[in-house]
């Protein structure tokens, strides 16, 4: 798959990329969600530049574990170690 196909498997809407908050306001998709201690909850979102990385990272683990890649499944903890 290219990038723009890998890209257009999630949905993006404005938010802040924690990874790279100093970019701003930037098209983001969800990662995940999570509860912090203080409380309430915190949806972590991530821009385009940092999906395509974490997806490399993500393909790049399973070849090393002999499992197959999906992209686009970023935040589904289905993969196992």
């Amino acid at each position: 798959m290219n990038r723009q196909q890998i890209l257009d498997l999630y949905a993006w809407e404005e938010g802040v990329c924690f990874r790279c908050p100093s970019k701003g306001l930037v098209p983001t998709a969800h990662v995940e969600t999570i509860r912090p201690s203080a409380g309430g909850v915190q949806d972590v979102r991530a821009c385009r530049d940092c999906i395509l990385q974490m997806e490399a990272d993500r393909k790049s683990a399973a070849a090393r574990r002999g499992r197959p890649y999906s992209p686009g499944r970023i935040g589904i903890d289905d993969e196992g170690d």
